[in-house]
């Protein structure tokens, strides 16, 4: 092989391995910064990583905020209507955060079941449904259909 062929395989090798290199620790730097989100039926069923940083939406459940009288602690219930998640939270909410409104949580699911929220987002006014709710839902209405529909072959209906 020439001298100036091999010199440039060398070179090419060497951009090849450093890229290669560069990508691996941006993917190991960038992988605790991805937080997947999940619905509350797949909470509730264990899909989600306990102790890892995930977001969480649905609506918040009618009846479900209590807020603590000595502190800005709240807790409250996030649902996609086929399952629920309990939330507790401690600072100062979205002013359009309410009851039967849409809501993502970002925070920590805990081994007792609870998700502790760092950050708490509300829709921003009454016709935005964030993407992940809205498709969460959907799936929920959808899954109920099927149960039900499957419910009525099953009884003779």
């Amino acid at each position: 092989m020439h001298p100036l062929r091999k010199q440039r395989l060398g070179i090419v090798v060497f951009i090849l391995l450093a890229s290669a290199a560069a990508a691996a620790f941006l993917g190991y730097a960038l992988r605790e910064n991805i937080n997947l989100f999940y619905p509350p039926a797949d909470i509730v069923a264990g899909k989600a990583p306990v102790d890892k940083k995930i977001r969480a939406g649905g609506m918040v459940e009618e009846g479900s905020v209590e807020r603590a009288t000595d502190s800005l602690k709240v807790r409250f219930s996030v649902t996609d209507y086929s399952a629920s998640v309990a939330v507790a939270y401690e600072g100062i909410l979205p002013d359009l955060f309410a009851e039967g409104e849409g809501v993502v949580v970002t925070g920590r699911l805990a081994e007792d079941g609870v998700f502790y929220a760092d950050e708490v987002l509300a829709k921003h006014d009454e016709n935005y449904m964030p993407p992940e709710v809205s498709e969460a839902l959907e799936k929920s209405a959808q899954s109920r259909a099927e149960e039900a529909t499957a419910g009525k072959e099953y009884n003779g209906s």
